[in-house]
């Protein structure tokens, strides 16, 4: 699954393990309609292992933590079920110990569906996925939204208590002991997992989602934003423009924009590029190639029909990679911006700020949500490579 991908579940009774190189804690909170849990009972953990139609399962440390939903026994008021872990180590954050969700039949043990979160940073807990319940159908959707103040921000999030710690004299400042989150409830031990240092984290992917409310939105590296205005779903034509400069006055560069057209279980469907301007029966079309990225505007542009992609494809890859070889250090004021096509608005925008000695770029991704809005993030990441061809496996694994 990619990130707000949904699967239908075909079994009555789930369960969702997470795994990771590193021992995790993982939990369950029944939200209603309103995104919150009715009482800290809704919080299903290791010292609460059981609630209305949900328990929680301990690994032991020899296996994955698990959250088993059992639909029918679940409140009518509850509206979804987040499965959310942090690693047990207190202070770690989930940087190179990405984890595996799999969605299971509970009693056959048959694999529904798995995900992993792609990309993480300075998160130290995440809501891994949810199941919920939809027209009578309950479905599990691929969240990956990630929190940097451990356990305790998710359980803020959605309701639950958090203690506030007692004051404590000043004391000299210890840089090598990062500060620790407060606990979640009373009852919770062993302590939760530490915040990250002061100084402000890069977003994480996921993480301060805005919409279109207020206009215009730059975007950094890893932030995200739902193309929603006036609370309706942005269903029309867009233009992804993207256009660069030689940073090096009289060199030409010749850099090559596509998107990448990818499915719930981030299979790759087709490659819109210089060489194959349409795709997906024309809701995806290329302007043409540039060889030179000299002049103002964009030096490539790809119309997006939001409305007209077909149900198959959930996640769109915007990259810019070089054919001929010459790496991004040579050039100079990177960007993309998506553009309403029928009142020529900016709507979002991406500068690129840095720079790496390689040859492919993926820029930025839109992904389709269960509920039919899209969400576009920037991704920024340099990779090795010179053609669309060579673009599709790392942009896969950036959804």
């Amino acid at each position: 699954m990619t990130p707000g991908s949904n699967v239908p579940l075909s079994a009555a009774r789930i369960t969702v393990d997470v795994a990771a190189p590193v021992r995790l804690d993982v939990s369950g909170l029944l939200l209603t309609g309103d995104g919150k849990v009715r009482s800290d009972d809704d919080f299903i953990f290791y010292n609460q292992p059981s609630g209305p139609g949900v328990a929680y399962r301990s690994g032991g440390g020899t296996a994955p933590d698990a959250i088993t939903v059992d639909t029918a026994a679940v409140p009518p008021d509850i509206e979804k079920i987040v499965v959310t872990a942090s690693p047990d180590a207190a202070g770690q954050t989930f940087q190179g110990i990405e984890p595996t969700a799999t969605v299971r039949d509970a009693d056959g043990g048959a694999v529904l569906a798995t995900f992993t979160p792609p990309q993480l940073g300075t998160e130290t807990a995440l809501v891994v996925v949810e199941v919920y319940r939809r027209g009578g159908q309950w479905k599990a959707r691929a969240v990956g939204q990630g929190y940097a103040n451990g356990l305790a921000g998710i359980a803020t999030d959605f309701g639950v208590t958090v203690e506030e710690p007692a004051a404590a004299p000043a004391a000299p400042p210890q840089p090598a002991a990062p500060p620790v989150a407060p606990p979640v409830a009373a009852s919770m031990a062993p302590p939760m997992p530490a915040a990250p240092p002061a100084a402000p984290p890069a977003p994480a992917p996921g993480s301060g989602k805005i919409n279109l409310d207020k206009g215009r939105v730059s975007l950094q590296k890893n932030q995200t934003v739902s193309l929603v205005k006036g609370g309706r779903p942005l269903l029309s034509q867009v233009r992804m423009g993207l256009g660069w400069e030689p940073a090096f006055r009289g060199a030409d560069i010749d850099l090559d924009a596509s998107v990448i057209a990818y499915g719930p279980q981030r299979n790759h469907i087709d490659s819109c590029y210089f060489g194959k301007l349409t795709i997906l029966k024309g809701a995806v079309k290329h302007s043409g190639d540039n060889l030179t990225g000299e002049g103002a505007g964009d030096d490539e542009v790809i119309v997006v029909d939001l409305g007209r992609i077909p149900p198959e494809a959930t996640g769109l890859v915007f990259t810019v990679n070089s054919f001929s070889g010459q790496k991004f250090t040579d050039v100079a004021k990177a960007y993309c911006r998506l553009v309403d096509a029928a009142t020529d608005e900016e709507l979002v925008r991406f500068d690129l700020t840095q720079a790496e000695p390689q040859t492919g770029v993926l820029m930025a991704k839109l992904i389709r949500q269960f509920s039919g809005e899209w969400e576009m993030t920037a991704i920024g990441d340099f990779v090795k490579a010179r053609t669309v061809r060579n673009m599709v496996d790392p942009a896969a694994k950036a959804l």
